[in-house]
Formats: structure tokens, C-alpha cells, sequence
């Protein structure tokens, strides 16, 4: 079996239903996601979003385009003030319960996954930056927390 690190941009945080959602986004494609799956992508995100429950409303999310038709949003929202909730979406990929092969066709699902190993290092960053951020100080500061995100690169660098 071969593996290879794929590539992972940052782009700016954007501001879904109420929450702040830090956006990483892998592929190894160095033209980066498509537009229409990046669009398509965000357009079902707010199904993926966990109601209010006073924890600082934070989400990151990681948005996947595969090497074959697969494209795969994982939405990781915090709750409970310490605890990652998951839900996530995908699209071209018929044996995860896509209707089709159309990389721009995202449907939830309920797998009990919560990434693949290309998906997890913003999961280690995200989980150090919320106890930096929002647990550790006496002053919880979520403008830092979103400003604290790993850097563009590969999916294996860490800052």
C-alpha cells in the first residue's frame, strides 16, 4: 500500500448559522477544490451544525475531494464547552450511500467515521487550540481560537 500526504489550505474563517467555522481543506490536486464542490460543500453544511447550547459557538470543518469521485465535508462543532460533536456529509461516492458519482452531490450520512488520516491532524490542532484558547485562560477568548488554525501545507506538517 502507498501513501502520500496531501495538500491543506486554510482559507479564511467564514460565519454559518451563528457559528464561527474555521475551514481546512485537503486534496491532493494542487489547483486545490473545485469551486462548485467548495460551494456545494457549504451549501449543506448547515445540516450538519448542532443547536446552540451556550458553548462558544465554534465549528471547524474539513473539506475532502478524493482521487476518484469522492468529496467529503466533516463538520466538528463544540459543545457542552469541551466536547467535539461530528456530523458529516458526502457526495460521489455511492458506497458511503451517494445516490450518484457527482462530486457536487452532498447528502448527509451517519457513519460512525469521524476521518480518514488525511482528515485528522486539524482534529489534534483544534482540540490544543480550544484548551488554549477557551478552557485554559481565566478569560475564555474565541476570536483567538479562530484565529488559531494550522498552516497551509501538507496534511503532515504541524505547527
Amino acid at each position: 500500500m502507498s501513501f502520500a500526504e496531501k495538500l491543506l489550505t486554510v482559507p479564511p474563517p467564514i460565519e454559518v448559522a451563528g457559528r464561527h467555522i474555521k475551514r481546512y481543506h485537503v486534496t491532493a490536486d494542487p489547483a486545490g477544490i473545485a469551486p462548485e464542490v467548495e460551494r456545494a460543500a457549504y451549501a449543506i453544511l448547515p445540516e450538519l451544525l448542532p443547536e446552540p447550547d451556550g458553548t462558544p459557538p465554534a465549528t471547524f470543518v474539513v473539506l475532502h475531494r478524493g482521487g476518484d469521485t469522492g468529496a467529503y465535508l466533516n463538520a466538528y462543532s463544540w459543545v457542552w464547552d469541551n466536547v467535539l460533536h461530528f456530523r458529516g456529509a458526502a457526495a460521489g461516492q455511492p458506497v458511503l450511500g451517494c445516490p450518484d458519482v457527482d462530486p457536487t452531490h452532498f447528502v448527509r450520512h451517519d457513519l460512525p467515521w469521524i476521518g480518514c488520516v488525511w482528515e485528522l491532524p486539524p482534529v489534534l490542532h483544534e482540540r490544543d487550540a480550544w484548551v488554549r484558547h477557551l478552557l485554559a485562560p481565566a478569560a475564555p477568548d474565541l476570536q483567538a481560537y479562530v484565529a488559531d488554525t494550522l498552516p497551509d501545507g501538507t496534511t503532515g506538517d504541524r505547527a
